[in-house]
């Protein structure tokens, strides 16, 4: 917890929370380095609520600039969502093509 704690004073772990009025139904976590986010864990206690955040989190990623989405392991849940699996390699250059960059996605 102390660490997604400072990473947070960093302005790196973000949070996308989906309420009903005044009750939590869903979200998720991640961190953000340069122009990628990494998707940590994801909840949800309404049908499609975990979903409405990554499609949230999509368009807001997308409208900034981000390079990628890693939501570490495809999974049925999120390939219906458009998640596509990355090889290895692919990965190791989309990180690559990162470094340096002055992006900020929150």
């Amino acid at each position: 917890m102390r660490g997604y704690e400072a990473l947070h004073t960093a302005g790196h772990a973000h949070s996308v929370e989906v309420w009903e009025g005044s009750e939590l139904v869903g979200g998720l976590y991640g961190v953000a380095v340069r122009g990628v986010f990494a998707g940590e864990s994801m909840f949800h206690h309404r049908p499609n609520a975990s979903k409405l955040a990554v499609l949230a989190l999509a368009e807001h990623l997308r409208a900034r600039g981000a390079s990628f989405f890693d939501i570490q392991q495809l999974t049925p849940h999120m390939a219906a969502l458009g998640a596509e699996e990355v090889s290895r390699e692919g990965f190791l250059a989309l990180l690559a093509a990162e470094q340096g960059a002055e992006r900020r996605l929150f």
